[in-house]
């Protein structure tokens, strides 16, 4: 089954309550884990003031701020997820940040798209040997290449995911350059799974058929909340509608050993066409064409028999609208 990572990133707005809320909802959305941004903003924006995009870099560093969560918050959040039966997880963007999750014991480290190229850091997240979910936004081949062939100098670039992502929020359904996930799994052979931004179940469903196994949404309890992620989250009705259409759809994907189920067959004996005599026929008269009626429903004698039937001959009475059967005629 994929694995469905409810992002609630820090749209707990700083609030341990909030970051309760928020694991709880994605417990009842049923996804696999809840993931949390474990950032200190100090050490992730260059300090002074200066152009930060459409952002005002002082909001921007105010914002980030506010939702510092202690070290102390996040080991009770990962013992809170583990009582409600979901697993905790958390994207890191410095060493700190990686010491205090791996002494969680997290079932994956989640590392950033802005992080893609960050060596140094990358190098050290291998280093722990743990299976580790890498987004590649904003990132070319060469940029996924040049970082994974590092990776694979610490010997574990198997354990880790290569999650697609256009780094738009929110993207279009047609922004998500979806073939691109076939690409990285001819490419690198590893497993692939899908950072969505989109509005939508509908990438990721097309994401799931192209192979993907991992899946990332954003969710909130109110996406009206100032802040960074909330306006794109998905609130809890979302999200759980996201998780069902993913398990649906897996369903629909899983090879059936029979083709034409029960259901089916239902539908099959009263949409099917047999073969039926026309007219009243008595024994020793040959059958041509006209004498045979094929209709609706489902009899004794497929359609795809009718090359058996012409030309023989009558063996007993057969009245009007009677199925055929081989014991009647010879």
């Amino acid at each position: 089954m994929a694995h469905i990572i409810a992002e609630a990133g820090t749209n707990h707005n700083g609030s341990k309550q909030k970051a309760k809320e928020l694991i709880d909802l994605a417990s009842r959305a049923k996804a696999d884990s809840v993931k949390f941004q474990i950032i200190n903003p100090w050490g992730l924006y260059l300090p002074g003031e200066y152009s930060y995009g459409h952002y005002d870099i002082k909001k921007v560093l105010k914002l980030r701020e506010s939702t510092v969560l202690s070290d102390d918050v996040y080991r009770e959040l990962a013992m809170y997820c583990n009582e409600q039966g979901i697993e905790f997880s958390s994207s890191v963007f410095d060493k700190n940040g990686l010491d205090l999750l791996c002494s969680l014991d997290p079932p994956y480290i989640k590392i950033a798209s802005c992080d893609l190229n960050n060596i140094r850091f990358l190098r050290q997240v291998a280093e722990t040997g743990k299976k580790v979910v890498l987004s590649t936004g904003m990132s070319s081949l060469s940029d996924i290449e040049k970082s994974l062939k590092e990776i694979e100098k610490s010997g574990n670039l198997n354990n880790f995911i290569l999650l697609h992502c256009v780094s738009v929020y929110p993207a279009k359904v047609e922004q998500a350059n979806l073939s691109f996930i076939t690409t990285l799994k001819n490419l690198f052979g590893l497993e692939v799974g899908f950072s969505d931004h989109t509005g939508d179940s509908l990438a990721a469903v097309m994401a799931l058929a192209l192979g993907a196994t991992w899946f990332e949404k954003h969710f909130t309890t109110d996406h009206t909340q100032e802040g960074l992620d909330h306006a794109y989250a998905m609130e809890e009705d979302g999200l759980t509608q996201y998780v069902e259409d993913i398990r649906t759809a897996e369903i629909a994907l899983q090879p059936k050993e029979d083709k034409i189920s029960d259901a089916e067959r239902y539908t099959r004996k009263r949409a099917r066409r047999s073969l039926y005599a026309a007219r009243d026929l008595v024994p020793g008269e040959i059958l041509k064409d006209d004498d045979v009626l094929c209709v609706r429903p489902e009899g004794i004698l497929d359609a795809d028999d009718i090359d058996l039937v012409i030309g023989k001959s009558v063996q007993t009475p057969i009245r009007q609208y009677e199925a055929f059967t081989f014991e009647k005629i010879g």
